[in-house]
């Protein structure tokens, strides 16, 4: 196969969604003798915050002079950006070539499993990369839950869950604890794992975490404070395990203090395990790291806002930094959802932090109908401005052509929703 026709194979399953369980990544890792044993794991769960915390890692790590691999999702416009080596996306003939070893794989499967998920094929075909290419470390970010996650076979150095929230209820659960049960899933015996999770969730990571003798680092708010922000960087005091840091970031939000802690200690460890990492190479990876899509602006005057937040804990810290850190005359959302995300925990807080809602759908088929979200948005408050625009450049376009210099549009709801906003921009 080539990359193109590797692609459209991946891309055909798609269509058989989420099926949790790991089964089927066993057996494909198994055909490929376990690649993922070759190289040491940082495992990330998590509500909000896993994509940064890798970020974060991962450029310290290459700051340090290692090899780093890092698998995330979703991606945001090329499917190669789930698999990195370095921040170098992987290439064609690489994903190609390994894409034919996993094809070979899932038609012996054929009869005795279930078909493979397109997130399944996706990750050993990432654990496959990092082998191939000799990495030091593989920074591996969870998808969907913990336990049952296709990612969730690694034996890693140390786990991370940064934090947790309502999501995917209808497959992790409808309690916040039955959600802290699936994400504490990743923890292994006698294998560090550092949370920034409170209250209940909190107390279920520390019982399971007590039960597999697995010692806990806990990030509270005190281990951080935010001392500069403006719209190009904030700076923070962290307290680390062993130090204090004065660092700088280009990530934007007051939330990413508890992120970056995590990182550091996360670090710190690996420094008391044989790391080579230096203070400055913390310090300067920390302000290198980008996450494109999330708190990112991509126009001035107005000021427009791509944010891929995605449940209610998301929108909440969205919301806050707006607030806190923007001026602005009027607030406009143009807000695109998926039809599984707790759709009605997000609007409230929406309604009432804006002037006008703009309504939209990302091309994806999971996306919520925008005429749809409009409604339900009406609903809680038939007063609220909404206006429906279906396609996603349409809803740029209005928004522009009814703002101000002073004004502020926000683009939100989902990844899928920021991606394709992002494209536009770049394009112009």
């Amino acid at each position: 196969m080539n990359f193109n026709s590797a692609l459209k194979w991946i891309n055909g399953f798609q269509k058989f969604g989420i099926k949790l369980g790991l089964d089927r990544i066993k057996y494909i890792m198994d055909e490929l003798e376990n690649p993922q044993g070759n190289y040491k794991i940082i495992h990330v769960a998590g509500s909000n915050g896993k994509g940064s915390v890798c970020n974060y890692i991962s450029s310290v790590l290459n700051e340090s002079g290692y090899r780093v691999g890092k698998y995330t999702s979703p991606h945001l416009h090329n499917i190669k950006e789930r698999i990195t080596i370095n921040n170098q996306k992987i290439s064609n003939i690489d994903f190609a070539n390994i894409t034919t070893k996993i094809k070979h794989i899932e038609e012996k499967m054929i009869g005795k499993y279930d078909k493979p998920t397109y997130f399944e094929i996706l990750t050993a075909i990432s654990f496959q990369y990092f082998k191939e290419k000799k990495v030091d470390y593989a920074i591996v970010e969870v998808g969907l839950g913990g336990k049952y996650d296709a990612t969730n076979i690694v034996s890693p150095l140390i786990s991370i869950i940064t934090n947790i929230s309502l999501e995917h209820q209808n497959i992790l659960g409808k309690k916040i604890t039955q959600i802290a049960d699936q994400k504490a899933g990743i923890i292994k015996e006698k294998t560090p794992i550092f949370t920034a999770a409170k209250d209940k969730s909190l107390q279920i990571i520390k019982k399971i975490a007590d039960e597999k003798k697995s010692p806990i680092y806990v990030i509270k708010n005190k281990n951080y404070i935010r001392l500069k922000n403006n719209l190009k960087f904030q700076e923070f005091q962290i307290k680390g395990l062993l130090k204090e840091y004065r660092v700088k970031t280009k990530l934007l939000g007051k939330y990413q203090g508890e992120n970056i802690t995590l990182a550091i200690i996360s670090l710190e460890y690996l420094q008391n395990y044989g790391a080579n990492i230096d203070e400055d190479w913390i310090e300067s990876g920390i302000e290198k790291t980008n996450n494109p899509g999330r708190m990112e602006i991509i126009q001035k005057e107005p000021i427009v806002i791509l944010d891929g937040a995605h449940n209610p804990k998301g929108i909440k810290l969205l919301i806050e930094t707006l607030k806190n850190d923007f001026e602005y005359n009027k607030l406009i959302f143009i807000l695109g959802v998926l039809k599984d995300k707790n759709i009605k925990s997000m609007i409230p807080s929406i309604i009432k932090n804006s002037d006008l809602i703009i309504t939209t759908q990302s091309n994806n088929n999971r996306a919520l109908e925008a005429i749809h979200l409009k409604k339900i948005i009406k609903k809680y408050d038939n007063q609220k401005k909404v206006i429906n625009k279906n396609k996603i450049k349409d809803a740029i376009k209005y928004g522009l052509s009814i703002t101000k210099n002073k004004d502020l549009i926000c683009i939100t709801g989902s990844l899928y929703t920021v991606a394709e906003a992002r494209d536009y921009f770049k394009k112009l």
